[in-house]
Protein backbone atom coordinates (compact mmCIF):
# COMPACT_ATOMS: atom_id res chain seq x y z
CA UNK A 1 0.00 0.00 0.00
CA UNK A 2 1.34 3.40 -1.04
CA UNK A 3 0.50 6.83 0.40
CA UNK A 4 1.49 9.91 -1.66
CA UNK A 5 3.24 7.42 -3.95
CA UNK A 6 5.50 6.28 -1.06
CA UNK A 7 5.56 2.68 0.19
CA UNK A 8 4.00 2.35 3.64
CA UNK A 9 7.13 0.82 5.28
CA UNK A 10 9.28 3.75 4.11
CA UNK A 11 6.71 6.24 5.34
CA UNK A 12 6.40 4.62 8.77
CA UNK A 13 10.18 4.43 9.07
CA UNK A 14 10.59 8.12 8.38
CA UNK A 15 7.80 9.04 10.79
CA UNK A 16 9.48 7.03 13.54
CA UNK A 17 12.81 8.72 12.88
CA UNK A 18 10.97 12.04 12.93
CA UNK A 19 9.70 11.14 16.39
CA UNK A 20 13.33 10.76 17.51
CA UNK A 21 14.13 14.30 16.34
CA UNK A 22 10.86 15.44 17.89
CA UNK A 23 12.04 14.05 21.22
CA UNK A 24 15.05 16.37 21.13
CA UNK A 25 12.82 19.29 20.13
CA UNK A 26 10.44 18.48 22.99
CA UNK A 27 13.01 18.29 25.78
CA UNK A 28 14.93 21.35 24.58
CA UNK A 29 11.81 23.45 24.07
CA UNK A 30 10.62 22.30 27.50
CA UNK A 31 13.73 23.80 29.10
CA UNK A 32 13.19 27.04 27.22
CA UNK A 33 9.52 27.13 28.20
CA UNK A 34 10.34 26.54 31.88
CA UNK A 35 12.85 29.40 31.92
CA UNK A 36 10.63 31.80 30.01
CA UNK A 37 7.41 30.85 31.73
CA UNK A 38 8.81 31.15 35.25
CA UNK A 39 11.66 33.67 34.83
CA UNK A 40 10.42 35.65 31.82
CA UNK A 41 13.84 35.36 30.13
CA UNK A 42 14.40 34.35 26.50
CA UNK A 43 17.37 32.04 27.05
CA UNK A 44 19.37 32.02 23.82
CA UNK A 45 22.20 30.23 25.68
CA UNK A 46 20.11 27.05 25.69
CA UNK A 47 21.83 25.71 22.58
CA UNK A 48 25.27 26.29 24.12
CA UNK A 49 24.19 24.47 27.30
CA UNK A 50 22.91 21.60 25.14
CA UNK A 51 26.31 21.46 23.46
CA UNK A 52 28.11 21.66 26.81
CA UNK A 53 26.27 18.58 28.06
CA UNK A 54 27.35 16.63 24.97
CA UNK A 55 30.98 17.81 25.15
CA UNK A 56 31.22 17.08 28.88
CA UNK A 57 29.97 13.55 28.19
CA UNK A 58 32.60 13.07 25.48
CA UNK A 59 35.30 14.43 27.82
CA UNK A 60 34.19 12.20 30.70
CA UNK A 61 34.17 9.08 28.54
CA UNK A 62 37.46 9.79 26.75
CA UNK A 63 39.59 11.48 29.43
CA UNK A 64 38.31 9.90 32.64
CA UNK A 65 36.80 6.63 31.34
CA UNK A 66 33.46 7.42 32.95
CA UNK A 67 30.63 5.42 31.40
CA UNK A 68 27.59 6.82 29.63
CA UNK A 69 25.14 6.15 32.47
CA UNK A 70 27.21 8.12 34.97
CA UNK A 71 27.53 11.04 32.56
CA UNK A 72 23.75 10.96 31.96
CA UNK A 73 23.46 12.17 35.56
CA UNK A 74 26.77 14.00 36.02
CA UNK A 75 26.61 16.24 32.94
CA UNK A 76 23.16 17.76 33.81
CA UNK A 77 24.32 18.32 37.40
CA UNK A 78 27.52 20.09 36.26
CA UNK A 79 25.70 22.23 33.70
CA UNK A 80 22.96 22.94 36.24
CA UNK A 81 25.64 24.25 38.63
CA UNK A 82 26.98 26.38 35.79
CA UNK A 83 23.44 27.64 35.30
CA UNK A 84 23.40 28.78 38.93
CA UNK A 85 26.49 30.92 38.23
CA UNK A 86 24.91 32.39 35.09
CA UNK A 87 21.72 33.31 36.94
CA UNK A 88 23.45 34.74 39.99
CA UNK A 89 26.12 36.70 38.11
CA UNK A 90 24.16 37.96 35.10
CA UNK A 91 20.45 37.24 34.77
CA UNK A 92 19.36 38.46 38.20
CA UNK A 93 20.05 42.05 37.10
CA UNK A 94 17.77 42.04 34.06
CA UNK A 95 14.49 40.43 35.20
CA UNK A 96 12.66 43.75 35.27
CA UNK A 97 14.05 44.92 31.94
CA UNK A 98 12.75 44.36 28.42
CA UNK A 99 13.05 40.82 26.96
CA UNK A 100 15.61 42.14 24.49
CA UNK A 101 18.21 42.54 27.23
CA UNK A 102 17.92 38.90 28.23
CA UNK A 103 18.11 37.81 24.61
CA UNK A 104 21.26 39.85 23.96
CA UNK A 105 22.90 38.77 27.22
CA UNK A 106 22.33 35.06 26.65
CA UNK A 107 23.40 35.42 23.00
CA UNK A 108 26.68 36.90 24.22
CA UNK A 109 27.11 34.03 26.68
CA UNK A 110 26.48 31.60 23.83
CA UNK A 111 29.25 33.11 21.72
CA UNK A 112 31.66 32.96 24.69
CA UNK A 113 30.87 29.33 25.56
CA UNK A 114 31.05 28.17 21.95
CA UNK A 115 34.27 30.15 21.41
CA UNK A 116 35.97 28.49 24.39
CA UNK A 117 35.15 24.96 23.23
CA UNK A 118 35.94 25.80 19.59
CA UNK A 119 39.40 27.09 20.53
CA UNK A 120 40.10 23.77 22.28
CA UNK A 121 38.46 21.22 19.98
CA UNK A 122 37.94 23.04 16.69
CA UNK A 123 34.71 22.57 14.75
CA UNK A 124 35.13 19.00 13.49
CA UNK A 125 32.73 16.46 14.93
CA UNK A 126 33.73 14.19 17.80
CA UNK A 127 31.95 10.89 18.18
CA UNK A 128 31.64 8.02 20.61
CA UNK A 129 29.84 4.70 20.60
CA UNK A 130 26.49 4.02 22.18
CA UNK A 131 26.58 2.14 25.51
CA UNK A 132 26.77 -1.65 25.26
CA UNK A 133 23.31 -2.08 26.79
CA UNK A 134 21.75 -0.10 23.93
CA UNK A 135 23.71 -1.59 21.03
CA UNK A 136 21.90 -3.27 18.17
CA UNK A 137 18.45 -2.80 16.71
CA UNK A 138 14.92 -4.16 17.01
CA UNK A 139 13.03 -5.52 14.02
CA UNK A 140 9.64 -3.76 13.82
CA UNK A 141 8.66 -5.51 10.60
CA UNK A 142 8.78 -2.37 8.47
CA UNK A 143 12.21 -1.19 9.69
CA UNK A 144 15.12 -1.99 11.96
CA UNK A 145 14.90 0.53 14.81
CA UNK A 146 18.23 1.19 16.56
CA UNK A 147 17.80 0.48 20.26
CA UNK A 148 19.52 3.72 21.19
CA UNK A 149 17.02 5.82 19.23
CA UNK A 150 14.16 4.01 20.97
CA UNK A 151 15.85 4.84 24.29
CA UNK A 152 16.04 8.52 23.29
CA UNK A 153 12.28 8.65 22.69
CA UNK A 154 11.41 6.87 25.96
CA UNK A 155 13.86 8.89 28.09
CA UNK A 156 12.82 12.22 26.57
CA UNK A 157 9.07 11.65 26.95
CA UNK A 158 9.54 10.38 30.52
CA UNK A 159 11.57 13.44 31.59
CA UNK A 160 9.17 15.82 29.81
CA UNK A 161 6.07 14.36 31.49
CA UNK A 162 7.80 14.26 34.90
CA UNK A 163 8.71 17.94 34.53
CA UNK A 164 5.17 18.86 33.51
CA UNK A 165 3.76 16.98 36.49
CA UNK A 166 6.18 18.66 38.91
CA UNK A 167 5.39 22.17 37.71
CA UNK A 168 1.66 21.82 37.15
CA UNK A 169 0.54 19.30 39.77
CA UNK A 170 2.79 19.63 42.83
CA UNK A 171 3.18 22.14 45.64
CA UNK A 172 6.70 22.99 44.49
CA UNK A 173 5.35 23.92 41.08
CA UNK A 174 2.64 26.03 42.68
CA UNK A 175 5.28 27.92 44.67
CA UNK A 176 7.30 28.49 41.49
CA UNK A 177 4.34 29.88 39.57
CA UNK A 178 3.19 32.03 42.47
CA UNK A 179 6.73 33.29 43.07
CA UNK A 180 7.01 34.64 39.55
CA UNK A 181 3.60 36.34 39.65
CA UNK A 182 3.67 37.79 43.18
CA UNK A 183 7.08 37.28 44.83
CA UNK A 184 6.36 39.50 47.84
CA UNK A 185 3.28 37.50 48.80
CA UNK A 186 5.17 34.20 48.50
CA UNK A 187 8.09 35.55 50.54
CA UNK A 188 5.59 36.46 53.26
CA UNK A 189 4.99 32.72 53.69
CA UNK A 190 8.70 32.16 54.32
CA UNK A 191 9.59 30.96 50.82
CA UNK A 192 13.01 31.96 49.48
CA UNK A 193 11.92 33.26 46.06
CA UNK A 194 15.41 34.27 44.77
CA UNK A 195 16.66 30.75 45.51
CA UNK A 196 13.66 29.26 43.69
CA UNK A 197 14.38 31.42 40.66
CA UNK A 198 18.04 30.38 40.66
CA UNK A 199 17.16 26.70 40.90
CA UNK A 200 14.59 27.09 38.12
CA UNK A 201 17.21 28.38 35.71
CA UNK A 202 19.60 25.65 36.85
CA UNK A 203 16.90 23.05 36.16
CA UNK A 204 16.30 24.45 32.67
CA UNK A 205 20.05 24.32 32.00
CA UNK A 206 20.18 20.74 33.28
CA UNK A 207 17.38 19.75 30.88
CA UNK A 208 19.42 21.15 27.98
CA UNK A 209 22.48 19.19 29.13
CA UNK A 210 20.40 16.01 29.49
CA UNK A 211 19.29 16.43 25.88
CA UNK A 212 22.95 16.94 24.92
CA UNK A 213 23.96 13.66 26.55
CA UNK A 214 21.14 11.86 24.71
CA UNK A 215 22.10 13.54 21.42
CA UNK A 216 25.83 12.87 21.55
CA UNK A 217 25.73 9.30 20.10
CA UNK A 218 23.19 10.40 17.45
CA UNK A 219 24.79 13.66 16.29
CA UNK A 220 28.47 14.45 16.00
CA UNK A 221 29.66 16.24 19.13
CA UNK A 222 30.78 19.71 18.08
CA UNK A 223 31.02 23.18 19.67
CA UNK A 224 28.54 24.35 17.04
CA UNK A 225 26.02 21.50 17.37
CA UNK A 226 23.52 23.64 19.25
CA UNK A 227 23.38 26.53 16.76
CA UNK A 228 21.06 25.17 14.10
CA UNK A 229 19.01 23.08 16.51
CA UNK A 230 18.23 25.94 18.87
CA UNK A 231 16.70 28.03 16.06
CA UNK A 232 14.24 25.23 15.31
CA UNK A 233 13.57 24.80 19.04
CA UNK A 234 12.74 28.50 19.39
CA UNK A 235 10.24 28.08 16.56
CA UNK A 236 8.75 25.10 18.42
CA UNK A 237 8.34 27.18 21.59
CA UNK A 238 6.68 30.01 19.64
CA UNK A 239 4.27 27.60 17.92
CA UNK A 240 3.40 25.85 21.18
CA UNK A 241 3.02 29.11 23.09
CA UNK A 242 5.76 30.91 25.01
CA UNK A 243 5.85 29.55 28.55
CA UNK A 244 3.44 26.66 27.91
CA UNK A 245 4.98 23.47 29.34
CA UNK A 246 2.65 20.93 27.76
CA UNK A 247 2.49 23.02 24.58
CA UNK A 248 6.26 22.70 24.16
CA UNK A 249 6.19 18.95 24.69
CA UNK A 250 3.33 18.21 22.29
CA UNK A 251 4.50 20.69 19.66
CA UNK A 252 8.08 19.39 19.76
CA UNK A 253 7.00 15.80 19.23
CA UNK A 254 4.42 16.77 16.60
CA UNK A 255 6.75 18.94 14.56
CA UNK A 256 9.41 16.24 14.60
CA UNK A 257 6.89 13.87 13.01
CA UNK A 258 5.78 16.54 10.50
CA UNK A 259 9.41 17.19 9.58
CA UNK A 260 9.99 13.46 9.09
CA UNK A 261 6.89 13.19 6.88
CA UNK A 262 8.04 16.17 4.81
CA UNK A 263 11.40 14.50 4.15
CA UNK A 264 9.71 11.70 2.23
CA UNK A 265 6.97 13.74 0.54
CA UNK A 266 8.87 16.89 -0.39
CA UNK A 267 12.49 16.72 0.90
CA UNK A 268 13.36 20.23 -0.27
CA UNK A 269 10.93 21.70 2.26
CA UNK A 270 12.03 19.63 5.27
CA UNK A 271 14.40 22.30 6.58
CA UNK A 272 11.81 25.09 6.36
CA UNK A 273 8.48 23.40 7.14
CA UNK A 274 8.74 24.24 10.87
CA UNK A 275 9.20 27.94 10.11
CA UNK A 276 6.35 27.96 7.59
CA UNK A 277 4.09 26.47 10.27
CA UNK A 278 5.33 29.09 12.75
CA UNK A 279 4.40 31.93 10.42
CA UNK A 280 0.94 30.49 9.80
CA UNK A 281 0.30 29.95 13.53
CA UNK A 282 1.44 33.48 14.40
CA UNK A 283 -0.92 34.92 11.80
CA UNK A 284 -3.87 32.90 13.11
CA UNK A 285 -3.07 32.76 16.83
CA UNK A 286 -0.18 35.04 17.93
CA UNK A 287 -0.06 33.50 21.43
CA UNK A 288 0.68 30.05 19.98
CA UNK A 289 -1.37 26.86 19.97
CA UNK A 290 -1.34 26.44 23.75
CA UNK A 291 -0.46 29.97 24.84
CA UNK A 292 -2.80 32.28 26.72
CA UNK A 293 -4.20 35.25 24.86
CA UNK A 294 -3.63 38.53 26.66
Amino acid sequence: MDIFGIPMPALLSQLLLGLVNGSFYAILSLGLAVIFGLLNVINFAHGALFMTGAVLTWMGMNYFEVNYWVMLVAAPVIVGAFGVLIERLFLRWIYKLDHLYGLLLTLGLTLIIEGVFRSIYGVSGLGYDTPDLLQGATDLGFMMLPNYRAWVVVASITVCLATWFMIEKTRIGAYLRAGTENPRLVEAFGINVPLMITLTYAFGAALAAFAGVLAAPVYQVSPLMGQNLIIVVFAVVVIGGMGSIMGSILTGLGLGVVEGLTKVIYPEASSTVVFVIMVIILLIRPAGLFGKEK
